[in-house]
């Protein structure tokens, strides 16, 4: 089983609204990026920060729509295809939102790793243009790399991370020993850093899909 973190935590003061109730094609950049984790990550870790109970709330309500409107039946033949039982949005708060992404993605890591998962896909919200092909595979990678490594995989902090026209972007795929060093890193200043600081091997993945690198984090991204 694989793990989606959904860094959703900042208060996107430059969108005139919060970050992940943005809406884009239809429906809000927190949709956006658990249907394209879903494509691979039976569960979805959404770590929200600032006014998350409001935000927690509209998302809920968007998702009942989707769910009674049929508009996610097709995710959901899709998983079970794979072998999933389901799928499944799970909501964590980052009390400590404000000191930036690293401190959401050591929320986000340290309840996916709970689930025992074979690997973890982070993807900031902003990224809402991300497809859900290039989620699974990478993930589809990393299970490979991990098989190569053999005995040694379980204890092999390894990253993947996509790279569209020679720029990285996101998602990042971890696996559990990386996303381990990670929550337990006390020195690093973001995420990039504590990659650098505990991955013994980051793998650069070409992709054509240019959502990888497309932030939308004001009111014209």
């Amino acid at each position: 089983m694989n793990v989606g973190v959904l860094l959703a935590a900042g208060a996107s003061t430059r969108m005139k609204s919060p970050k992940p109730l943005v809406r884009w094609k239809g429906h809000s950049f927190l949709v956006h990026g658990t249907r394209a984790l879903w494509t691979s990550c039976d569960v979805v870790v959404a770590v929200l920060g600032s006014n998350a109970g409001p935000v927690r709330a509209a998302l809920e309500k968007e998702f009942t729509e989707l769910v009674e409107s049929g508009a996610l039946t097709a995710d959901l033949h899709e998983a079970r295809r794979k072998g999933a039982r389901g799928l499944e949005l799970r909501f964590e708060t980052n009390a400590k939102w404000k000191q930036g992404m690293l401190s959401s993605a050591k929320v986000g890591l340290a309840a996916a790793l709970k689930l025992k998962p074979a690997s973890i896909a982070v993807l900031p919200v902003d990224h809402p243009e991300v497809s859900g092909e290039t989620v699974d595979a990478m993930t589809g990678m990393m299970a490979d790399a991990l098989k190569a490594f053999q005995s040694d995989s379980p204890a092999f902090p390894y990253a993947l991370v996509p790279r569209f026209k020679g720029h990285r972007g996101h998602p990042l795929v971890l696996s559990p020993a990386l996303a381990r060093a990670i929550v337990r890193d006390k020195v690093a200043v973001d995420l990039g850093d504590a990659v650098r600081r505990s991955a013994r091997l980051v793998g650069y993945v070409d992709v054509r899909d240019g959502g990888v690198i497309r932030n939308r984090n004001t009111p014209k991204g």
